[in-house]
């Protein structure tokens, strides 16, 4: 076309030109498409299936069905059968098994902490048990003393079988010792089984100045108050804890305690200390013989601190009555007062004063619940007021000093719990807290080398203490005088 004839048509014009040329090369295409539609609210023609269609169809989905299944049925002709293989048996000695362990049945063990007043006879009650098993027990011929003293805390345990029967019981004879007692049948004897137990021994180190009292004192230094008793027992030969303490005394202690199992069990011994009286000193070391086995308590200068009389023989809290005159609480006359009264709370236990016989035990007078002990043919003591009398022990058995011969009360003429106390020489009675007692002969030969060798290191121990006190002593003494 002529560029200046293009330029005078309009572009519209020449676009619809265009149109109908297009439309007219095309027609049979349009003729046949026009029903196509882009818009999607265009109703769409159905489609129309041809003979053709449904053969080409049937066809394809016929080879597809033929291709599925004539596959794997065409590998598995093809496939070359495989030749058997040869197999061999070998029979071949192997090492035998090891022996498994046999786990042992847990035994379910009722164990009972002693209470305070509770018997042997109570704790085989709480476990329904009869008094023939209790019988066999304490008949079993065994060494069963400890079962015979039982205290509050010990532990005694049961082994029950299905119907209730006594299988074992199992208790401590010692710390470092339990014993198992096996009922292997209804009327045998009793099999014993002992079984040593790891004790460990910790020690500690105290030491105070008494301001008010030796309990306020030791428990000040962190000792329990049957360590403090320990403590007055030791000295007790020497030392009158009623009236010879005062201010300003003073004492050093190394003890140790009990552990069992990583737990604590109870407190254990004094090995060595010092106390000074009023400006005197004295010391006490543990020394265990080894030819007998016995454990007493020694001066530095190996002399046995173990009198032939205990002094005061009574935990007491105070002096109730002095020897000598006095007017009597309950007859309301001067009278002669031939002991001393050391007031105790009511059941607290009273001991022989040394190594005797007893000569009389029994309900006396003014005196109550009484006993007296004779010691030797010249020297005897005597005790009242008792509430009881201590189990097994009658005239004419020994006693040992320091062995519970009864308890405190308020039996015959008393107005509180205490203990009435004499010392009789010549069946007379002397003042209990002043009377001369003979003083025990030292160690000799290869005791006392071997004491001393032992003795050495502990005093050492105790003096650097004591020096370490005082030095601290002196510095706050000084620290206060310069304020």
């Amino acid at each position: 076309m002529n560029p200046h004839l293009r330029r005078a048509i309009p572009h519209h014009v020449r676009r619809k030109a265009i149109c109908r040329k297009a439309q007219q090369r095309h027609s049979h295409f349009y003729a046949r498409c026009t029903h196509w539609s882009f818009y999607s609210n265009a109703i769409a023609a159905p489609i129309r299936w041809g003979r053709e269609r449904w053969v080409l169809s049937g066809s394809g989905l016929l080879l597809a069905l033929l291709t599925l299944v004539g596959l794997p049925a065409w590998a598995h002709a093809m496939r070359q059968p495989a030749e058997p293989v040869g197999r061999t048996t070998l029979a071949l000695q192997l090492p035998p098994l090891p022996m498994q362990p046999s786990v042992p049945a847990v035994e379910d063990w009722q164990v009972t902490r002693v209470q305070a007043g509770q018997t042997l006879a109570d704790i085989f009650h709480d476990h329904d048990l009869s008094s023939a098993d209790l019988a066999r027990v304490l008949g079993s011929g065994k060494d069963i003393d400890a079962l015979k003293r039982i205290h509050p805390g010990d532990e005694i345990a049961f082994l029950l079988g299905s119907s209730g029967e006594l299988r074992a019981l199992r208790f401590d004879r010692d710390a470092a010792t339990r014993v198992t007692l096996h009922f292997e049948n209804a009327s045998g004897p009793l099999v014993e089984e002992i079984t040593p137990r790891a004790v460990e021994h910790r020690e500690h180190i105290a030491q105070g100045v008494i301001e008010g009292s030796l309990f306020a004192a030791g428990s000040k230094a962190g000792m329990s108050n049957a360590m403090i008793l320990k403590l007055a027992k030791v000295f007790g030969y020497d030392i009158d804890f009623a009236q010879d303490i005062q201010p300003g005394d003073s004492f050093t202690v190394i003890y140790d305690d009990v552990y069992r199992d990583g737990e604590y069990l109870h407190e254990g011994d004094i090995i060595a200390a010092e106390f000074v009286n009023q400006g005197k000193r004295y010391t006490a070391v543990r020394f265990e013989d080894p030819a007998t086995g016995s454990v007493s308590y020694y001066s530095a200068d190996g002399r046995p601190l173990k009198k032939s009389f205990l002094r005061t023989p009574v935990d007491f809290t105070r002096i109730s009555s002095t020897f000598g005159m006095r007017d009597h609480p309950i007859l309301g006359r001067m009278r002669m007062h031939k002991g001393v009264d050391y007031a105790a709370p009511k059941g607290t236990p009273i001991y022989a004063a040394g190594d005797g016989v007893i000569k009389f035990r029994g309900v006396k007078n003014g005196y109550g619940n009484f006993v007296v002990i004779e010691h030797n043919k010249d020297i005897s003591t005597a005790y009242g007021h008792m509430s009881r009398f201590a189990a097994g022990e009658y005239v004419g058995d020994h006693v040992r000093q320091g062995q519970i011969i009864g308890y405190v009360g308020m039996t015959g003429l008393a107005t509180g719990p205490h203990l009435h106390y004499e010392f009789r020489v010549d069946g007379v009675q002397r003042n209990p807290l002043t009377v001369t007692l003979p003083k025990p002969e030292p160690l000799s030969g290869k005791l006392m080398a071997q004491f001393r060798a032992e003795n050495a290191t502990l005093m050492a121990r105790i003096q650097m203490i004591d020096a370490r006190r005082l030095a601290t002593a002196s510095g706050k003494s000084s620290s206060r005088n310069l304020d």
